[in-house]
């Protein structure tokens, strides 16, 4: 039975706690579901980077498919999912991007291999060899071969900011537990309701 919160971030980060003591690879792995220009959805695993009553975050390369999307079409839907738990957490909601701040805040923290690699990737778009791939990374880890590598002016953060969150504990006999938190805008209060599995 899922023990209710009148916070579902608080919630949110009991199970995230949990997580992260029993998955074993990357607790903060998130299906993120977008949908293009044309209507079509689309999914992808990304890194959840930080959460907080502002939502939740993310980094993409905005000329990627998924950042186009989010430009173009600024809601998405998250889906956690912790087989070792059991569980499951589902938000939906508007999406907007990150400051420049907090964007070179966390690129400083990445890895310096991943730093240039977010300048060598045209993330999404057709690439002729890994040798290609291989060579790019060359030239941008020449071109920064010492002192701080920049953030990319194309490469940033997403805040998903939910509209929804609904908890899913597996039960015996396909009997699971689904509790929905709602709430009409991002600044009002949340509702809550127990939903058939």
């Amino acid at each position: 039975m899922i023990r209710e919160n009148s916070d579902p971030l608080a919630l949110f980060g009991d199970w995230f706690a949990d997580a992260a003591k029993s998955e074993p690879n990357e607790p903060n792995a998130v299906a993120l579901a977008t949908v293009g220009p044309d209507g079509t959805p689309s999914a992808r695993m990304v890194l959840l980077k930080d959460y907080d009553s502002a939502g939740f975050v993310f980094y993409s390369n905005y000329e990627s498919r998924k950042g186009q999307h989010l430009l173009a079409h600024a809601k998405a839907a998250l889906l956690f999912h912790w087989k070792s738990l059991r569980r499951q957490v589902r938000l939906e909601g508007p999406v907007v991007q990150t400051t420049p701040e907090e964007a070179d805040a966390y690129f400083a923290t990445r890895a310096r291999g991943s730093q240039i690699g977010a300048w060598a990737s045209d993330q999404s778009r057709p690439l002729e060899s890994r040798f290609a791939l291989e060579k790019r990374v060359a030239e941008f880890t020449a071109r920064h071969l010492v002192g701080t590598v920049p953030r990319p002016a194309h490469w940033s953060g997403f805040r998903l900011q939910p509209l929804l969150i609904e908890f899913w504990q597996d039960g015996a006999f396909r009997l699971h537990d689904r509790l929905e938190y709602r709430r009409s805008a991002v600044d009002a209060p949340w509702t809550t309701r127990t939903l058939f599995p």
